[in-house]
């Protein structure tokens, strides 16, 4: 499995994630992460974007729920990873 990071959700607890893979596009950072441990076949993923400011100490991420900007994200992280199949529900 990829790297593991620590989000802290809304109402302050903390929430491990692993980054399965991270792309850049139109200047707009985006990572997709999973709660598994990769243990499971059948996962979880989340794309998140980063809407951290210039001034910002750490990276500030949201999750993307645009539908037409999750099409396009899901899409390239897909073809990114050949072993992985991304399906939104």
């Amino acid at each position: 499995m990829e790297e593991k990071i620590v989000f802290i959700d809304d109402d302050g607890n903390e929430v491990e994630m692993f980054v399965i893979e991270e792309t850049r596009i139109n200047n707009v950072n985006y990572i997709l992460v999973t709660d598994d441990d990769g243990e499971s076949e059948e996962a979880e993923a989340y794309i998140l974007k980063d809407i951290s400011d210039d001034g910002d100490e750490e990276a500030v991420y949201e999750i993307v729920d645009d539908e037409s900007e999750i099409d396009y994200i899901g899409k390239i992280f897909s073809e990114l990873l050949d072993d992985i199949d991304i399906t939104k529900e």
